[in-house]
């Protein structure tokens, strides 16, 4: 008598380990229109947090404080272009001074995105959305001489220690004490003591 055919079968345990495996494999090839945006909160929108605030003093606080973060982005990536690109006698200080600057400059970034997300807010982060933002001339591609990169920096510092003096007043005023204590004790006397170390290359005996 002909024995029946044995039909595959398999083994018990082979379900449970194919599905802990489909649990865990990232999905890298999903159909084209399959990702779409899940924002969980659109920028400009607010999300009451436990702060105390009134929603219309946070929504001027996150306003300027992402002026002020998109300015000091700027201000910051200036900075790693300058220590790539100097030239000239003054090239090792200045290459390694930039790079102290741009090291302080990128802890104010990730204080003021902070801040925003406290208040409830949602901070700028893309290259794309900061150049929208951003008060500070766009500098050229190419290498300038290092007196042209100070005064550039120079120049930005400035701005940045202007507006940020004139919202912390008014963050003050509206009762935002936080805001009003980063803008002025972070913000503001990181830059003025940046500007003043750039400003003293540039005296007269310089031999930039």
């Amino acid at each position: 008598m002909a024995k029946k055919p044995v039909s595959a079968k398999k083994s018990p345990g082979k379900a449970t380990v194919d599905a802990a495996h489909k649990a865990v494999e990232p999905t890298l090839h999903l159909q084209k229109g399959a990702i779409q945006s899940h924002e969980t909160q659109k920028f400009g929108d607010l999300i009451p947090m436990p702060h105390g605030l009134s929603s219309d003093v946070v929504r001027q606080s996150v306003k300027a404080l992402n002026t002020v973060l998109a300015d000091t982005m700027t201000l910051r990536d200036m900075y790693k272009k300058h220590h790539w690109q100097v030239v000239g006698p003054t090239f090792n200080q200045l290459h390694l001074m930039y790079d102290e600057h741009f090291t302080a400059q990128v802890a104010l970034v990730d204080t003021l995105a902070e801040r925003i997300q406290i208040l409830g807010g949602v901070s700028l982060a893309m290259a794309a959305d900061i150049a929208e933002a951003t008060n500070i001339p766009r500098p050229p591609k190419g290498r300038e001489p290092a007196s042209v990169q100070l005064s550039r920096l120079i120049d930005a510092h400035t701005l940045i220690i202007k507006e940020s003096r004139a919202l912390a007043e008014k963050a003050g005023d509206d009762g935002d004490s936080g805001t009003d204590d980063l803008l002025v004790s972070e913000v503001l006397r990181t830059n003025e003591l940046q500007v003043w170390f750039l400003s003293e290359h540039l005296v007269a005996a310089s031999p930039l």
